[in-house]
């Protein structure tokens, strides 16, 4: 029995090793907008600059059509890790629930001591003044995490090396500013007053994880077979004993360790629940009672068909099979698409003249070019008409553009042959023109189209 009950309690702790992901998840979180490659963020979604930054690659807003690509990536991976994982995301990842930690677990009970780990529901006497100081002390330092975490959320969308440049001029960022300091604001109302009724209430992915579930999907699960079944009375109050198991066959002590651990304050007991968040504290619970009783704790993080059908868990199965294929076609398609990406974007408008009738009877039409250079190096650029030798440019001299900067020039195509002999109406022309970086032609190439318009026959002189 002694060897039986060191093995059971020598295992890390869920807890322990939710604690290490919290530290990962936190460390990735505030080092990864510091990232560039090639002068460009690993991810950032800037709305000053128009940019999406993906992988050290900038894409200008005119080529987002990557984004419903990141989004049917980012929720079949959702759905891929509930179905395997149950809500693994929500214990082990959630920004939500890491608040909730740093908050409850480290300032209010390890750095101020006003609370148990093993007792989250049992909320301290804020009337002593002692505990009021404690947590107004409590606020004050969540209050300065709140706003460094309000400043990371920014980094995604506002770079770092901007972010901080405008803060040396406040005044003319007051909207940066503010945003920050709203979010921070509801980041301090969210960890410390709606707590995991966010999760319960306003999360809308507790709505839908129940759907995700079949038999194979990891979650916290109470062993009914080895502890049988917790019942409620008329009156909706629990009554702790196993009907379904004779006394002598029940194993559940009933001694609510792994209720009052819950953060959200539900018994496990009782099955699945929405409000569960798959934080397993309960089986840590368990895991050290029936530990010291060596037996395997009711508790366990696996399946119904494990737990309840004694059967083996599958974690390939058809499901699990679908959301491997969806994901690996998105990815697939995400790198295609990225592939596309254009180093140089070019717009063509025609004037508001339709053409220009010059002496000798020389057809001339004007042009309004929007030249982008989406690139991180300074290029000059070039035009040429392909495929049609008969129009020309008449004016337009090479330039250089800076990277990420935009410039417009209006430029003036004409011919001097007569293209068209029509009297009735003037003529649209299709034309291919070809604009290239003279460093770079292979790299950096545009092709575009534009319409040349001819006149008609009688008004030649």
């Amino acid at each position: 029995m002694s060897q039986e009950k060191n093995e059971y309690l020598k295992k890390t702790p869920y807890r322990i090793k939710r604690y290490y992901a919290y530290v990962l998840a936190t460390i990735v979180a505030l080092v990864v907008p510091f990232i560039r490659i090639d002068g460009n963020h690993i991810f950032l979604l800037s709305f000053d600059k128009k940019q999406l930054h993906l992988l050290g690659v900038a894409f200008d807003m005119q080529e987002l059509y990557l984004m419903p690509f990141l989004l049917m990536l980012l929720f079949l991976g959702i759905f891929a890790a509930t179905s395997i994982g149950g809500r693994a995301w929500c214990g082990w990842a959630c920004p939500q629930t890491i608040f909730r930690v740093i908050y409850r677990d480290l300032i209010e009970t390890k750095l101020l001591g006003l609370r148990r780990i093993k007792n989250k529901q049992k909320e301290p006497n804020w009337k002593k003044a002692e505990n009021a100081s404690k947590r107004l002390l409590a606020i004050l330092i969540w209050s300065v995490l709140a706003l460094v975490a309000a400043a990371d959320f920014m980094w995604y969308f506002v770079p770092p090396e901007d972010f901080f440049a405008y803060l040396q001029n406040p005044m003319d960022h007051m909207f940066l500013i503010g945003f920050v300091l709203a979010i921070a604001a509801f980041l301090i109302y969210d960890v410390i007053f709606l707590k995991e009724d966010f999760c319960v209430y306003v999360c809308p992915y507790s709505r839908v994880q129940s759907v995700l579930y079949d038999n194979n999907t990891y979650q916290a699960i109470y062993s009914t077979n080895r502890g049988g079944n917790i019942y409620n009375d008329k009156n909706d109050k629990v009554i702790f004993k196993q009907k379904d198991l004779p006394d002598e066959k029940n194993e559940c002590t009933t001694c609510e360790a792994c209720v009052t651990v819950c953060p959200t304050h539900i018994d496990i007991r009782k099955g699945l629940q929405l409000e569960c968040i798959n934080c397993l504290e309960c089986v840590d619970a368990c895991t050290t009672v029936m530990g010291k009783l060596g037996k395997p704790s009711l508790v366990q993080w696996s399946s119904t068909n494990e737990i309840k059908h004694n059967k083996e868990t599958k974690v390939v199965r058809k499901s699990t099979i679908m959301y491997t294929v969806a994901l690996l076609v998105v990815v697939a398609l995400l790198f295609i698409m990225g592939g596309k990406k254009e180093h140089m974007l070019l717009n063509i408008n025609k004037t508001t003249e339709l053409y220009k009738i010059k002496e000798d009877n020389e057809v001339a039409n004007n042009f309004l070019f929007l030249f982008q250079n989406t690139d991180s190096k300074k290029h000059t650029y070039d035009l040429e008409v392909v495929g049609n030798d008969d129009i020309v440019i008449e004016r337009f001299k090479p330039f250089s553009l800076a990277p990420n900067k935009l410039r417009k020039k209006v430029v003036v195509l004409s011919t001097k042959k007569r293209l068209v002999t029509d009297n009735s109406k003037d003529t649209p022309i299709t034309i291919t023109i070809r604009a290239f970086a003279k460093d770079d032609p292979k790299k950096i190439s545009v092709i575009r189209e534009a319409v040349f318009i001819y006149p008609r026959a009688d008004k030649f002189k």
